[in-house]
């Protein structure tokens, strides 16, 4: 049994349909790459697949299991980030992991070591909007790492990176503890796709198979 898969998948948004008849599936233990020109439809995918956006058709599963609300059991790391630009970094982690059940002290520490796993330990303090670009994305990135999901979904996680950080960020997503667990990027970049264990294309709001004509 798939981990997590879609099927049929039908996302229509002011008249223009964004994805259609989309199937996708992620194996336990699977890392997949979600690549395609801009505008085709990785980022409302991945949303999709995290029970953000409901689809207009089709269903997406997790076990199996209709998955019709947001869980922990699946995060997203955003390409927009997400974050709240009043909280510090730390308290953007421990917003999310109290909302997920944690008790008040678990969510201070874990929040503290997610940060510290991507390298923002000492901006821990600091608010949202006293921080780079590239340090509020790794902020996000900590986040859905603090969660500890069955999948990891991130779109375009390393957009704001320099090449030092992007490869520190590529680790924590690409080899983070959790057993049977599976990791899916949405990326520009060829060389963590190719880093991944699978590859799938999107191009105007479907899957192309390899080598398959595009529409």
């Amino acid at each position: 049994m798939s981990l997590l898969e879609a099927e049929g998948l039908v996302l229509e948004r002011s008249g223009r349909t964004i994805l259609s008849e989309v199937s996708f599936r992620v194996e336990p233990g699977e890392t997949v790459a979600v690549v395609g020109p801009s505008g085709s439809g990785k980022t409302s995918l991945l949303t999709a697949l995290a029970g953000i956006q409901r689809p207009d058709a089709g269903e997406v599963r997790l076990h199996g299991r209709p998955r019709t609300t947001p869980g922990r059991e699946v995060a997203l790391v955003l390409q927009g980030y997400g974050l709240l630009s009043l909280l510090t970094a730390a308290e953007n982690i421990q917003v999310t992991l109290r909302a997920a059940g944690e008790r008040p002290t678990d969510a201070i520490s874990e929040a503290e070591q997610a940060l510290e796993t991507v390298g923002l330990g000492p901006f821990a303090g600091h608010l949202v909007e006293e921080l780079s670009g590239g340090q509020q994305q790794r902020v996000a990135v900590a986040r859905a790492l603090a969660l500890r999901p069955q999948v990891l979904l991130a779109d375009e996680p390393t957009a704001e990176q320099d090449p030092a950080h992007r490869e520190l960020v590529v680790e924590r997503l690409l080899h983070r503890e959790h057993p049977g667990g599976a990791v899916v990027i949405a990326t520009h970049d060829p060389q963590i796709a190719g880093r991944c264990d699978r590859v799938v294309e999107v191009h105007q709001g479907r899957v192309v198979q390899p080598g398959a004509a595009r529409p």
